[in-house]
Formats: structure tokens, C-alpha cells, sequence
């Protein structure tokens, strides 16, 4: 078989149909070299045995430049008198030539797959047999006009410059890697068609997938919302959690059975979108400027260069068609093969048909654009500022409108130019004279398609139900982009900037806790730097800003979250007062950020500044202040300084029970947070009587499937188990955590610490089996979900070493306790109790694998370390003095084992109430001055 590189599907469709029907099959791309006649290169087809089947269309046919009538001689000289081996399909868009008629080919588009099937049968002189069933074959090519049933891809460039090897090189790639997938990375500079590249590979090979998705990777938000996208058309979750919908996604995939192929675009910084990707099962392709994927190891690499000037001049000639060999080569010269400057150079000379190519390229080639100002890389052909610098000056003197839009698309993200926004701008948002042009459709249209053809942008078009389609957004190579900002002068960029942002403010639905809304904001926020957006001086501006920060906090995005707000600190702190109302909600913001990134130190001195500062000017009621308090006192639970966070914890909900009353929304939340700091005190009986008053509060005020009220209700079954009272928690938890897995999913973050506490209950109810295949399962979900190092993370890993330690492998409760241990410590601090905590707990692991000199140092150095951090009657404390008893009387030093027992028991009773397992332990231990090992575990709690 014999096809045109672009109908690789339909030769694979027609190889795998032919081999079910008993034939052997060898697939060979037509690459016609020029100077080579036709009549030979047909003639060389029938060299080897068997039947030669031209998979014909207007491509085809065109390649290397040949003419109708070098065709009809070839087809009639070589083919008619060989019509025994010579047969063909027409998989053509419009009419074949006449000469191709005697061939007889039968045409194979837009049919359905069994008709399309007879009639290449028919063609070959084949019977219609009824083979082995589709299922037989393990994977089989799918029907070339049946897409993909998940797909996103841009549009395919039907002028695509061939670039064959590099698309056989990348799918050779991709099934070297068998069942367990491949990564190829395309390095190269800007500029050398590595998108295009990816973009004709989806479409070339679209029927060997079922799922085929573009992710553009510049800017980290945008390419975690695309991912999370496919869990919906994966049919895969309803969460609203990004972090869930990208774990579902990413797991589906990996452990799924459709064939699937990512595309990741301009993943120039690979730790921005590293963790979205699947570790096996299917293809992920990524277009790169650096070496970072290669050098990680596990991704394959091409090198795409520039054209070589065979393919230069191919390309060129295809598509000005009155170019010469010669003047194509000329052409490719001046441009030094770069084809994105190719193109551009061509679409102009394409445009401006009466201007002599050989004028247009002496241009290219003699003048000086640096009166522009634009400075490029030696990467670059000299020939890259003329040919825009020329192709700008054209379109403005022809279409000044026209070039007015171009240069506002400057004044947003290249990677999405919401077109269609601007189309249906508010009265007044546009220019008048622009204004002009978005009202009349067909103008509107005819401009966005003149920039198609004379400018490095791509038209994305949008299908409606009924069949029509329109410009949703444009992308416009990042090249042309910059090229572009540097040509506005800044009075014209201060008015393009106005402009652009007045367009966003429009579009923000003013939402951000609606999750309807969220990809709506996931499309403004590539806008709000480019756009001048964080320089803006205007109120409606600025609230667009923050509410993007919202929607970024609220979407678990801490870490994009907290990029945002220091780019824009560090432009608002210029312009506004400390205590200007945007400014207090974007520091309180920054506070956020930086203790959900664990940057708790950070979080800590931004929250006392605020607080500080609205103290001094405020009075104790100030709502801007009653938020910055709650701010600063979550920082302070973090940073392990517990008692003071009691404090702000409390001053907040009194403040706010007396101003609000004690149902409002804020007297809800505050006492939810005055209950967690009791808890890390130890003061479990008044937690647990927080949390029942504030569950009753809200059972009867809000659903009691809704968010707050589940909350609450695991709370206060934590509360329980902490007071001992654990087959009453576990029955609390059960139903707890059922209700949440039905109304948030299986994979929300707070559904986890459900099935965390539910654990423990199990655990300390007696249940080890099945608290241990719970806690392994939390351990991988939690880590997937939040990453390695996040507090959630540490402490189910914390909590699932300790159940190791006592219930299982004490070698991996070793290994994991100090991995832990080390994660706290850098995270923390060396002198946190929650890293003092678990230290203590590799303490105990070391002596039960009879390491008892590390042992007996661990235990001894939490104790010194709790008493410090926490004082010694915290219940925290208790238990380090308890373990330390142990090994002391275990070392020999009874007397002093029995005064610490003696203390301990003492402390105890004022801790905790009685029957607290703390208290009935520290009894047993003096009553008995048994040898017991030490057993009493450092339990982290939730943040």
C-alpha cells in the first residue's frame, strides 16, 4: 500500500482489514524525490510480488510538485497496461483528475465503516467474509472518520510541511515502550514547529487512541484545570476539589485499558506540570525549550532542528505557488530555514501577490529593522525582525482596524486570546473604532482570518449543537507575541492595557466560590500579568485580581496562589497604603498561602504585622481585623504554639458572638477553630463539648450532608476518640465518613481525614486488620493527592508507621518513622512537637528492634523536647514521660523509673479526665512497676 504520510490512519485501517481478510500487507509512505520521473517511481512499486494499492487524494497527488499532466502520463504509460497489480482507493476531499479514472477507484470518505469495508474489498477482487470478531485482536486500528471519542486537539494545519521522519521517529518511540507507555519529549528552540509537530502527529494517528488531550503547559493553573477537565469527560468524578478531579484522571489512565495519548505544550519548566502526568500505561508527548525531561531520565528526546532546505523549499513552493525552485531557494536562504519565518514569508508573498518575490526577498535580506528596537536571540535568522517588521507595516496600511486587534491581542496570554470575549465586550469596554468591528459579524470574521493568513496565529474554533462553528480564542506564537509587545510605545500600551483589563473585569463572573465558575477564572488568570491587570490602579481591576487569588485558595492551588500574591505585593505595596482594603485582603491572602505551603515562619510575621498595625488603628471589633486574627491564629496552631493560639482563637469568637450573634457564619466558623486549638492543647472534654454544641448549631441550620456540617461532625468524633471513648468515636466516624464519601467523593481532601480518624477508631478499638488496610491505602491516596511533604501527608504517614511498629513490619515502621521524622523536621523545625513527637516514636521503634542505647537517646530526647514545646502536663508530654519510665527501668534505673511514674500520675490526673486511657495506663504502670516495654505512640493531629 501506498499512501501520502497525512492518511496514515486510513493505511492502517485498510492493513489491519486486509489482514483479517487473509492478506499480508506492507505499508510505504509516498515520498516522491524530486527529479525522479513519475513512470520510474511507479514502475519501482511493482519491483516487489503482489498487488500495489494507491491510497489516492489531491496530497497525494501533489507531493514533490508534480503536475496534472506528469500524472496522466505516468498513470497512463505505467498504470493502464498493469491494471492486474495496480488498484486504488479515493480518499479525496474534491475530484480527483480525469486521468486517475483508470484506476476506477472507489471513493472511501464520509461512509459508514462496513460500506467503506465492501467497497475496498470490491475493489481488490476480495470476498466479503465475516472474520474472527473485533474483540480477537488486541488492539485494532479504529474507522479514520470516527474520531476519538475524547479529543481537544487543535485543528489540523492542512498545510502541514511534511516533517515525516520526525513523526515516524516519535511513534516508533511510543511502541517501543509497550503496554507500559513512553514520555518523548520535542526539544527545541521557539519557532521550529515542534506544536505543529504534535498537532499532525494526534491527527495522523488519532485511530490508534481513545483518548487523545492538549494541555498547554505555560502557566501552571491553566494546565492542572485542562487535566482536571478529562475527569469529566472520563465520566470519572463529580468533585470539586482540583486536586481530586487530577488524581482521578491520573489514576484512570494509568490503570485504565483505553489507549490514551497527553500532549503537553510548552512544558518549558518541568516541575510545573511533572505531577499531572501518569507514571505508565499510555503516550505523553511534550514540546519543550530546555533539556529538563531528558536529563530526569524516563522521557525520550527529539531533537527538532530547522527545515532542511529541501523541505524549505517544498514547503515554500507549496504554498506560493508562482515561486520557482530557484526563488524558493533564495527564499529559504534569507530565512535560514526557520519555519516560523518561512511561513510568515510566505503568507505574506502569498498575500501580496504583485510584489516580484525576488524584491520582497532583497528586502528580507538588505533591510535594517533594529529601528524597531527588537532584539532577538543569535538562535535567530537575521531575516526575523524584517519579515515582521514588513508583514506588520503591510497589514497596517491595509487594514488598520485590523491591525489595531492584532496589537491588542498582545495585551493578553498568547495561548489563549479570548476572542470572543472581545467580541461581545460591554459598550464602552472597546474603542470605538474597534467597538465598530466586533458588532458586525462578517468583518469581525474576515479579520480574525486575515491574521490566520498573514501572522503567526492560530484560530481555535468552537462547534455549536447545531453545526456551525466560530472563533472561540486565537494563539499567537510566543515569538510574534513579544515581537509585538515591543513594538507599543507606552502611551499605547497604558491605552491597550485599559482596555484588555476593562474586557476581563467583564468577564469575571464576581464568584469565586462557585464552582460553576471556576474555569471561567482558570481562563482569566494566564490574562492578569500580560493584560497589566497587577499594575491596575482601578477598584473594579483590583477585585478581579483578588478574586482570582480566592478562586486559586479555594482550589487547593496554594502554590500558583502564592506566586500571585507576591507579584502582586510587590506592585500594590508601591501604590496603596498598608491598610487599604484590597491591601489587607490581599496580605491576609499571602498569610494563607504561605502556611498552606508550609512556609509557616513566613506566614507567622506577615500575620503579626497586620495584626499589629489594625490593633494600633482599629478597634477590637474591626472586621478587617477579626479576619487577620483568625489568619495569625491558624499560623500559630501550625507552628506548634498552641497556647497563644487558644488565646487569638478565643478573643475572635467572643468578638464575634457579640457582634454577629452566635449562629452568624463567622461565630460558626471561629468556634470551630477555638475547639481545634482546645484539642491541641489537650483540653479534649472542653473539644469535644465545643464541637457537639457547634454540630447541633449546624445540623439544624444546614444540611447534614453539607460541607461545614460534616466538618463538624468528624471533629467532634475525633474529640471522642481522643478522650478514649473509642467505640462510641468509631460509630460516630462510620457514619461520618459514609456521609462524606457520598456528598464530596472519595478523594476530597476532607473525606481522607475521615477515613483517617476512622482508622485510628479502628485501631484503637481492636480492629488492627482493617485500620491497617486502611491506613496503607491513605498513605498512597494522600501522597498523590498532596504531595510528599504536605502536613496531611506526614501525618497519616506518622500514624501508619506507629501501627507498622506495633502490628507489623517493624524494619518498614523504622524506615518510614524516619522519613518522617526528617519531613517534619524540615518542614517544622527541629524543636516542633510534632517533629519531637515522632522522634520519640522512632525511639520506640529502635528499642523493639533492640537497639536499645538509640532506643532508650530517642525516648529521653522527645521527653526533654515535649517538655519544652509544651510543658510537662501537656497529655502530648505524658506520654513521652511514660515511655521513658519504660526504658529507664528497662536500663536498670528503677528508682528513678518509679519518681517519673509517681509524676507522671500526679500530672495525669490533672490532665485528663477519668478513664482516659493516659491516666488508666499511668495507674497500671506504678501498680504493677511491671518491665512492660514502652508502647504509648505520638499521634500528630490535623491543622
Amino acid at each position: 500500500m501506498s499512501y501520502a504520510g497525512t492518511h496514515r490512519a486510513w493505511a492502517t485501517w485498510t492493513a489491519h482489514q486486509l489482514q483479517r481478510h487473509g492478506c499480508r500487507t506492507d505499508l510505504l509512505r509516498w515520498d516522491p524525490p524530486p527529479g525522479v520521473p513519475l513512470n520510474v517511481l511507479l514502475s519501482e512499486l511493482l519491483l516487489v510480488p503482489g498487488r500495489v494499492l494507491l491510497l489516492l487524494d489531491e496530497g497525494y497527488l501533489r507531493l514533490g510538485h508534480r503536475t496534472e499532466d506528469e500524472w496522466a502520463g505516468a498513470l497512463a504509460d505505467v498504470v493502464a497496461p498493469r491494471l492486474d497489480r495496480f488498484a486504488a482507493v479515493d480518499l479525496s476531499t474534491r475530484a480527483l483528475p480525469a486521468s486517475a479514472a483508470v484506476l476506477g477507484p472507489p471513493a472511501l470518505r464520509d461512509l459508514d465503516p462496513a460500506e467503506a469495508l465492501r467497497r475496498l474489498l470490491a475493489a481488490l477482487g476480495l470476498e466479503h467474509t465475516e472474520p474472527d470478531a473485533e474483540e480477537d485482536v488486541p488492539v485494532a486500528p479504529r474507522f479514520p472518520d470516527a474520531p476519538p471519542a475524547v479529543w481537544n486537539v487543535p485543528r489540523r494545519n492542512f498545510r502541514f510541511p511534511g516533517r515525516d521522519p520526525v513523526l515516524e521517529e516519535l511513534h516508533a518511540l511510543f511502541e517501543s515502550g509497550g503496554p507500559a507507555g513512553a514520555r518523548v519529549a520535542l526539544r527545541g528552540i521557539s519557532g521550529v514547529g515542534k506544536s505543529q509537530i504534535v498537532i499532525e502527529y494526534a491527527h495522523r494517528f488519532a485511530n490508534e487512541y481513545d483518548v487523545v488531550w492538549w494541555i498547554s503547559a505555560s502557566f501552571r493553573a491553566t494546565a492542572r484545570q485542562q487535566f482536571a477537565d478529562l475527569a469529566d469527560r472520563l465520566q470519572l468524578t463529580d468533585a470539586r476539589a482540583l486536586g481530586e478531579r487530577v488524581r482521578a484522571v491520573r489514576e484512570a489512565l494509568r490503570t485504565g485499558r483505553r489507549r490514551w495519548l497527553l500532549i503537553v505544550d510548552s512544558a518549558d519548566d518541568m516541575e510545573q506540570v511533572d505531577d499531572l502526568l501518569p507514571a505508565s500505561g499510555g503516550h505523553v508527548a511534550i514540546t519543550t525549550l530546555t533539556r529538563g525531561w531528558a536529563a530526569s531520565g524516563g522521557v525520550a528526546e527529539i531533537q527538532v532542528d530547522r527545515f532542511t532546505r529541501a523541505e524549505s523549499v517544498s514547503y515554500a513552493r507549496r504554498h506560493v505557488e508562482r515561486l520557482t525552485d530557484e526563488e524558493a531557494g533564495q527564499l529559504a536562504e534569507a530565512v535560514e530555514d526557520f519555519p516560523l519565518l518561512l511561513g510568515q514569508t510566505a503568507a505574506w508573498l502569498e498575500a501580496n501577490s504583485p510584489v516580484p518575490a525576488a524584491d520582497y526577498i532583497a528586502r528580507l535580506r538588505g533591510a535594517d529593522a533594529d529601528v524597531i528596537g527588537i532584539q532577538v536571540s543569535s538562535d535567530y535568522p537575521i531575516g526575523f525582525r524584517t519579515s515582521w517588521a514588513i508583514t506588520l507595516d503591510s497589514l497596517e496600511q491595509d487594514n488598520p482596524k485590523t491591525t489595531e486587534l492584532l496589537r491588542l491581542f498582545a495585551l493578553f496570554s498568547p495561548g489563549s486570546i479570548p476572542v470572543r470575549q472581545l467580541q461581545h465586550a460591554r459598550p464602552g469596554d472597546l474603542p470605538p473604532h474597534l467597538a465598530e468591528l466586533a458588532a458586525d459579524p462578517v468583518r469581525w470574521q474576515n479579520a480574525l482570518a486575515r491574521l490566520a493568513e498573514s501572522t503567526a496565529v492560530r484560530r481555535d474554533f468552537v462547534q455549536t449543537s447545531d453545526g456551525d462553528s466560530y472563533v472561540d480564542s486565537v494563539e499567537m506564537h510566543r515569538l510574534y507575541h513579544r515581537f509585538l509587545r515591543r513594538t507599543l510605545s507606552p502611551a499605547d500600551r497604558d491605552e491597550l492595557s485599559a482596555v484588555a483589563c476593562r474586557v476581563l473585569v467583564s468577564a469575571d463572573p464576581q464568584r469565586p466560590s462557585d464552582v460553576h465558575a471556576w474555569p471561567t477564572y482558570a481562563g482569566l488568570l494566564p490574562h492578569l500579568y500580560p493584560s497589566g491587570a497587577l499594575e491596575s490602579a482601578e477598584d473594579s481591576v483590583r477585585e478581579l485580581v483578588l478574586n482570582c487569588i480566592e478562586y486559586l485558595r479555594l482550589r487547593d492551588e496554594e502554590s500558583t496562589g502564592l506566586t500571585l500574591c507576591e507579584q502582586v505585593l510587590a506592585r500594590w505595596r508601591v501604590r496603596l497604603p498598608p491598610t487599604h482594603p484590597s491591601m489587607l485582603v490581599l496580605v491576609h491572602q499571602h498569610a494563607n498561602m504561605l502556611r498552606r505551603c508550609g512556609r509557616y515562619r513566613e506566614a507567622e510575621a506577615v500575620g503579626r504585622a497586620v495584626v499589629e498595625q489594625l490593633e494600633y488603628e482599629r478597634a477590637p471589633d474591626d472586621a478587617d481585623l477579626l479576619r487577620a486574627q483568625v489568619g495569625l491564629g491558624g499560623t500559630l496552631m501550625a507552628l506548634g504554639l498552641f497556647e497563644e493560639a487558644h488565646q487569638v482563637c478565643d478573643r475572635v469568637w467572643r468578638a464575634y458572638d457579640a457582634l454577629e450573634g452566635p449562629e452568624a457564619p463567622h461565630t460558626q466558623s471561629s468556634l470551630h477553630n477555638l475547639g481545634v486549638a482546645l484539642g491541641l492543647l489537650g483540653r479534649y472534654l472542653e473539644a469535644a463539648a465545643v464541637h457537639r454544641e457547634l454540630l447541633a448549631v449546624r445540623q439544624r441550620l444546614l444540611r447534614p450532608n453539607h460541607r461545614l456540617t460534616l466538618l463538624t461532625g468528624l471533629a467532634h468524633a475525633r474529640s471522642l476518640r481522643l478522650l478514649g471513648r473509642h467505640r462510641e468515636a468509631a460509630g460516630l466516624q462510620d457514619t461520618n465518613t459514609r456521609l462524606h464519601r457520598e456528598a464530596m467523593g472519595e478523594y476530597h481532601t476532607q473525606t481522607l481525614l475521615a477515613l483517617h480518624n476512622q482508622a485510628l477508631c479502628l485501631r484503637r478499638s481492636g480492629d488492627y486488620e482493617g485500620a491497617g488496610d486502611l491506613l496503607s491505602g491513605l498513605v498512597e491516596q494522600c501522597g498523590q493527592l498532596q504531595g510528599a511533604r504536605h502536613p496531611m501527608t506526614l501525618m497519616i504517614q506518622a500514624d501508619h508507621a506507629s501501627f507498622l511498629s506495633s502490628h507489623g513490619d517493624l524494619r518498614k515502621a523504622a524506615d518510614l518513622t524516619l522519613l518522617v521524622a526528617e519531613d517534619y523536621r524540615h518542614l517544622l523545625g527541629e524543636d516542633h512537637p510534632n517533629t519531637v513527637g515522632v522522634q520519640g516514636n522512632l525511639g520506640l521503634v529502635h528499642w523493639r528492634l533492640g537497639d536499645h542505647a538509640e532506643g532508650l537517646r530517642l525516648v529521653e530526647q522527645a521527653l526533654r523536647g515535649m517538655t519544652a514545646a509544651l510543658g510537662a502536663d501537656h497529655p502530648w508530654t505524658l506520654g513521652c514521660a511514660l515511655n521513658a519510665a519504660a526504658v529507664r527501668r528497662l536500663s536498670g534505673r528503677a528508682e528513678e523509673a518509679a519518681a517519673g511514674r509517681k509524676d507522671t500520675l500526679r500530672r495525669a490526673r490533672g490532665a485528663v479526665d477519668d478513664g482516659h486511657p493516659l491516666l488508666l495506663a499511668c495507674v497500671e504502670s506504678l501498680a504493677t512497676a511491671a518491665d512492660a516495654p514502652p508502647y504509648w505512640d505520638f499521634e500528630p493531629q490535623p491543622i
